[in-house]
């Protein structure tokens, strides 16, 4: 019972941390505005483990790879610990436990990604009905437009409609829940 307690809670912070991470990551890959209030809150609770690890592993040219290495090592942590709060004998269990951990680790950064995009189309969608002029537009706008720039090139306005969101948001939904869960239920079947 308290394992699972722990586990939740590691779960939860764990993956929001991988989140935080993986948005500084997008936002400075995008050249999003730091300027606005959430991309601001993201590089405060993040600029905890992103200032030091940067002097260790510098970024190649614009892409901030210590901040996406952050992510990937927040990852290999919760799986590392869910599989000892499960009482996996990781130590005793060989060198497979290992690329196990490293490919769930891999599929959660994806998986995750994917979310990102996913939510952040979905709200900058339901946001240009309601309000296209809240504060949060244009971080969103800088996130989401090289992704459906891509969508938008093949499928065409219906009338006045957009339609690359819809079509995103299923294609990120089908990548989900055809490829990345049935590969992590392979990767943890070979355990």
């Amino acid at each position: 019972m308290i394992n699972n307690a722990i586990l939740f809670l590691l779960e939860t912070t764990l993956g929001l941390l991988t989140i935080a991470f993986l948005l500084r990551f997008y936002f400075q890959l995008t050249k999003a505005s730091f300027q606005n209030q959430f991309a601001q809150l993201i590089v405060t609770v993040t600029n905890f483990a992103v200032k030091p690890f940067r002097r260790v592993i510098p970024g190649l040219g614009k892409v901030d790879v210590s901040t996406l290495l952050l992510a990937y090592l927040t990852q290999l942590v919760l799986h590392f610990l869910a599989f000892l709060l499960k009482g996996f004998p990781i130590f005793v269990a060989g060198n497979t436990v290992w690329f196990v951990m490293l490919g769930l680790a891999l599929i959660g950064i994806i998986s995750l990604s994917l979310s990102i995009f996913l939510y952040a189309v979905l709200i900058q969608a339901v946001l240009s009905w309601i309000n296209p002029h809240t504060p949060a537009a244009p971080i969103l706008n800088s996130l989401t437009n090289p992704v459906l720039r891509v969508f938008r090139k093949y499928i065409p306005p219906a009338g006045n409609f957009d339609l690359s969101p819809l079509v995103f948001i299923i294609a990120a939904q089908l990548v989900l829940t055809t490829i990345l869960v049935p590969l992590e239920n392979n990767l943890l079947s070979i355990l």
